[in-house]
């Protein structure tokens, strides 16, 4: 079915919520197995119904945050779901004490009974307000910045639309550009530290009330980390630190040269890696779909008839467009089976990436959407981002008809840009584990933070105050997660880390390195993630030989790689 055909309903609240009630109690008057699996069986059907309907609004919303139909549906959704999650609550507590857990475990694995003891520790009845005022106020900010109305050469553009010229090769052009982002952020900048230091309060109190020491400990758990601990992210953060910081420094320094800039650089110059422009996208949005369509036909069987399917539902929305919510994301239509890809495309390369990155989700989701129990559908999320940040690097044969005369110039930065992302978002990571152990810190101090750990991880940057916002230690408010998902961003580092095992493996035998990603896809979330990579013959990040293996391969192959006739 076509996405534009899916029907959408608001549920009946109460009646959601007496149908669980009963099914509970179903489970638990349950006198053998059968009977159990056959209640548990419909909680599963009734579980996508609800998730399907929440997704459609919530893809409605971010398609036009005007739309007032389903702006009103979405407060629906964010004061409901919190409500509804009491009586999830007891459903996991009546599974995790059925006399029948041992039968489940045999049919489905144990990990679904990990998980919801995981879940278990996130909620109660108590924290229902601070749950919904979260989402409102989530909901609020990605509002602020989907309203954003930038002046710049005599036009308006929302943030999607101005991104290009951040990127402009004319060094007054895209300084400006920088400048008017920066402009607007800064315009709007009471709203986004009031907007956080609520968040972080909520938070905060939502730890407490549960019976942490604050937020972090939660946070952990929401993002349902199975196999590993703070204390292993902060060896991985350390490992950051002294290998590939040292190698991302080395890529920014050439690039200062080849600009003819000074080091360390300014935003705006950072952006630019070749004086004659970084590259862009040869054609338009749907020569773009259509060389995606090319590549999935000639990768693999599974991912051409994935693909067309995608094209043939409509289940791609790419163009940025005004009252659109910014950045892309995929997620699940559950009673149809099928992923959606939501993007902003704005002719810069990123436009690629989303046909590989979050298809390479989509792929994921469609090889694995018939699992059960349906949270089997996706890992954990540092398992979901190998998905997507391996198939940017499956694409590479492809390039010459994503980008043309581009190609070489893709292909150097695009691993530059996969190198130099980990101190990034390893550094996002870092500043909101000091935010949650300080909650009480003014906006300014939260500034502060950022503005030091810069030095740390990203010291190429250059403070002088040249670009309002960025140049003043503010530039974490334009990071989503940050806001929406505390916690989330170290997945994309540890998956890059991944990621780049798999560059590396390509660059020896594709083939053997794409019946690797087949190996660790095909296994959905029905591991955690550290059991996936280890059935797929992948090494961990955690390892901190892993991340100093790819960090020496990849030095070499940018240090070798020839930009002979490339300005």
């Amino acid at each position: 079915m076509k996405f534009s055909e899916m029907p959408y309903q608001r549920p009946d609240a109460e009646a959601l919520k007496a149908g669980l009630q009963a099914l509970t109690e179903r489970l638990k008057a349950a006198k053998t197995y059968a009977e159990a699996r056959e209640v548990f069986l419909e909680k599963e059907r009734e579980g996508k119904h609800v998730a399907t309907a929440s997704t459609l609004a919530s893809v409605r919303h971010s398609i036009d945050t005007r739309d007032k139909f389903y702006d009103d549906e979405m407060k629906f959704w964010n004061s409901f779901l919190p409500e509804l999650e009491e009586y999830s609550q007891q459903w996991t507590m009546a599974m995790l004490e059925s006399p029948f857990r041992a039968d489940f475990a045999a049919e489905y694995g144990d990990l679904m009974f990990v998980n919801a003891e995981i879940a278990l520790k996130c909620f109660s009845p108590e924290i229902i307000p601070e749950l919904q005022k979260e989402n409102d106020l989530t909901q609020e900010y990605e509002k602020l910045l989907a309203s954003a109305q930038i002046p710049f050469e005599g036009k308006i553009y929302t943030l999607s639309q101005l991104t290009p010229y951040k990127t402009d090769s004319d060094d007054n052009r895209r300084l400006a550009a920088w400048q008017a982002e920066g402009k607007w952020y800064k315009d709007h900048q009471a709203e986004l530290d009031r907007i956080y230091d609520e968040l972080v309060h909520l938070r905060d109190q939502m730890g407490k009330k549960l019976g942490y020491e604050g937020y972090t400990t939660l946070g952990y758990y929401r993002m349902g980390r199975n196999c590993y601990t703070k204390e292993d992210v902060e060896k991985f953060r350390a490992a950051v630190q002294k290998y590939l910081v040292p190698v991302a420094d080395s890529v920014y320094r050439d690039q200062a040269k080849r600009l003819g800039k000074s080091y360390p650089l300014s935003f705006a110059d950072a952006a630019l890696q070749f004086r004659s422009g970084n590259p862009r996208p040869a054609g338009t949005a749907d020569d773009i779909l259509a060389q995606g369509r090319k590549f999935y036909d000639e990768l693999s069987p599974e991912t051409s008839e994935y693909f067309r399917m995608m094209l043939d539902n409509e289940l791609l929305d790419v163009l940025s467009t005004e009252g659109k919510q910014s950045g892309g994301y995929c997620t699940e239509l559950a009673d149809y089976g099928v992923p959606f890809i939501f993007a902003n495309f704005n002719g810069t390369q990123g436009d690629v990436e989303v046909v590989t990155h979050e298809a390479g989700h989509g792929f994921a989701d469609w090889m694995n959407h018939d699992r059960i129990p349906a949270d089997y559908i996706w890992p954990s999320m540092e398992g979901c981002e190998v998905h997507s940040m391996s198939m940017e690097f499956f694409a590479w044969p492809w390039a010459k008809g994503f980008f043309g005369a581009d190609e070489r110039k893709f292909l150097y930065s695009h691993l530059a840009g996969g190198v130099n992302f980990i101190p990034y978002g390893t550094m996002v990571d870092h500043f909101q584990h000091v935010v949650y152990e300080k909650p009480d810190m003014t906006p300014a101090e939260r500034h502060a933070v950022w503005k030091e750990l810069l030095g740390v991880y990203m010291p190429w940057m250059k403070l002088d105050g040249e670009i309002p916002f960025y140049s003043d230690g503010e530039g974490w408010q334009r990071q989503h997660h940050i806001y929406s998902s505390p916690f989330y961003y170290i997945d994309y580092c540890l998956a890059q880390t991944v990621a780049l095992e798999f560059w590396a493996m390509i660059q020896d035998d594709p083939k053997n390195a794409w019946k690797h990603y087949m190996a660790y896809t095909r296994q959905g979330g029905s591991r955690v993630f550290t059991e996936l990579l280890k059935n797929a013959d992948l090494e961990s990040p955690f390892d901190e030989n892993t991340l100093r293996g790819v960090c020496e391969k990849a030095r070499a192959w940018l240090a070798n790689y020839d930009l002979t006739g490339i300005e």
